[in-house]
C-alpha cells in the first residue's frame, strides 16, 4: 500500500479529512494553497502514484503525520562522491565539530527541553521535522568529535534528545523509528558513561515491546534496567522503573508482582512535590504521578480502587500534560467498565478521544479503539 495512504488510513481519516488538514495548516501559515477541489485530486493522485509530492506539500504532510520523507514518500537517493572529496568533507566536519563546546551543548539541551514542553501539550506530529533535525545535529556533533572529553557532554545531550524522539515516534505510529531512536539513545548513554540514561532508554524502549504485544519481553527488559539503575541512578528514576514494571506485570495479569512493584516504587520515590532530577530530565514523577500509575495498573487488573485513584490523579494533574491526561482518561474508562459502569466509561472515552485528537496521538487513538471494542462487547 502507498505509505501516504497507509498513514492516512491508520488515523481513520478520509481523503476529505486530509484535504481539510492540509488546507487548514497552509492557511494558518499564511501560505497560498490550491482549492479544496484541486487538493482532493492531488491527494488521490499522490496515493495512486500518479503525481509526486512537491516540497511545499511534503513539509505540511510531515507536520500532519509526524513522519519522515522516507516513511511517507520513500527514501531519497544521493549522488556519489570521489575519494578526495570524501576525505575533504570528513576533515571539514571534524573541524566544525570543535565549535560544539559546553556552552553550545547547553543550548542544545535547552532546545530538547523546549521540544519536550511543546510535545506534552500539543503532541508530537507538529514537531517531527524540528526534532529529527535536532537529533541529527547532536548525532553529527558526536560522530565527528574525536576526544572523549569532547564526546561525553554531546553524548549525554544526544541520549536525552533521542529518548524524547523515540517517544514522539511511538506516539505517531512510527514504530521502527521509535525503536531505532531508543537504540541510538542507549548507545549515546553508554558513550556518556551514564548508567541512569541507559536505564531510562531501556525503560522507554520496553513500551515499544508492550505495544507490539510482547509484554513478557518488556518485563524482562525493565527488570534489566532496574538492575542497572540500582545504586547507580537517582531514586526517582528507579521509582519510575518500578512503576513501569508494575504496569507491565498488570498487563500480564500478574497482580502480586504488580502490587509488589508499586510498593517498591512508593518506597523508593523521594518525598515532596518535586517531579524531576537534573540527571534524567525526561522523567516526571512525584506522588501525584505515581497515583496515576497505580490507578492504571489497578485498572488493568480490574480492581475497583482504580476509579478513586485515577480521579485523585486527575485532580492533581498539571494541565500542561495533555497527552498524559488522555491516557489517564482511557485508563479511567477501563476502570469504570471493569466496575460495570458503562455510562461513566463512555463519558471518559469521549473525553479521551477529544484529548487524543488534540495532540494527534496515534498511540492513544489505538488504545481508544481497543477501549471502544471492549465497550461494544459490554453493550
Amino acid at each position: 500500500m502507498n505509505a501516504l495512504k497507509a498513514a492516512r488510513e491508520s488515523r481513520g481519516w478520509s481523503q476529505a479529512r486530509l484535504v481539510h488538514e492540509i488546507a487548514r495548516r497552509r492557511a494558518a501559515a499564511g501560505a497560498a494553497t490550491a482549492t479544496r477541489a484541486s487538493l482532493k485530486v492531488y491527494v488521490s493522485e499522490w496515493e495512486n502514484g500518479r503525481r509526486s509530492v512537491n516540497g511545499e506539500y511534503r513539509a505540511v504532510l510531515r507536520a500532519i503525520f509526524g513522519l519522515t520523507d522516507a516513511e511517507l514518500f520513500g527514501a531519497a537517493t544521493t549522488e556519489g562522491e570521489t575519494l578526495d572529496s570524501a576525505y575533504a568533507e570528513l576533515a571539514k566536519r571534524i573541524e566544525a565539530s570543535k565549535s560544539v563546546d559546553v556552552g553550545l551543548v547547553g543550548v542544545l539541551t535547552q532546545q530538547t527541553e523546549l521540544f519536550r514542553s511543546i510535545d506534552r501539550q500539543a503532541g508530537a506530529p507538529a514537531l517531527g521535522d524540528q526534532m529529527r533535525a535536532h537529533v541529527e545535529t547532536l548525532e553529527n556533533a558526536l560522530a565527528y568529535s574525536v576526544l572523549p572529553s569532547a564526546r561525553r557532554p554531546v553524548a549525554r545531550a544526544l541520549a536525552g534528545a533521542a529518548t524524547l524522539a523515540g517517544w514522539q515516534a511511538l506516539d505517531v505510529g512510527a514504530v521502527d523509528r521509535a525503536w531505532r531512536c531508543y537504540e541510538l539513545a542507549r548507545r549515546a548513554a553508554v558513550e556518556a558513561a551514564s548508567p541512569a540514561l541507559v536505564a531510562h532508554a531501556m525503560g522507554e524502549q520496553a513500551y515499544v515491546l508492550v505495544d507490539a504485544g510482547k509484554p513478557e519481553l518488556a518485563r524482562m527488559l525493565i527488570l534489566e534496567a532496574v538492575s542497572l539503575a540500582e545504586r547507580k541512578a537517582p531514586a526517582r528514576l528507579l521509582a519510575w522503573l518500578h512503576a513501569a514494571h508494575a504496569e507491565f506485570a498488570a498487563t500480564l495479569s500478574d497482580a502480586s508482582a504488580a502490587h509488589a512493584a508499586l510498593d517498591q516504587a512508593a518506597a523508593t520515590l523521594p518525598a515532596g512535590s518535586e517531579m524531576r532530577d537534573e540527571e534524567v530530565a525526561g522523567i516526571f514523577l512525584n506522588e501525584a504521578h505515581l497515583t496515576r500509575w497505580r490507578g492504571n495498573a489497578h485498572a488493568l487488573l480490574g480492581e475497583r480502587s482504580a476509579v478513586d485513584e485515577l480521579h485523585a490523579a486527575l485532580a492533581g494533574m498539571d494541565g500542561t500534560f495533555t497527552r498524559a491526561e488522555a491516557g489517564l482518561r482511557i485508563g479511567l474508562a477501563h476502570a469504570h467498565l471493569a466496575g460495570g459502569d458503562l455510562r461513566e466509561a463512555e463519558q471518559e472515552a469521549r473525553r479521551a478521544r477529544a484529548l487524543a485528537s488534540r495532540t494527534g496521538s496515534l498511540r492513544n487513538q489505538r488504545r481508544f479503539n481497543q477501549l471502544l471494542a471492549r465497550i461494544a462487547a459490554n453493550i
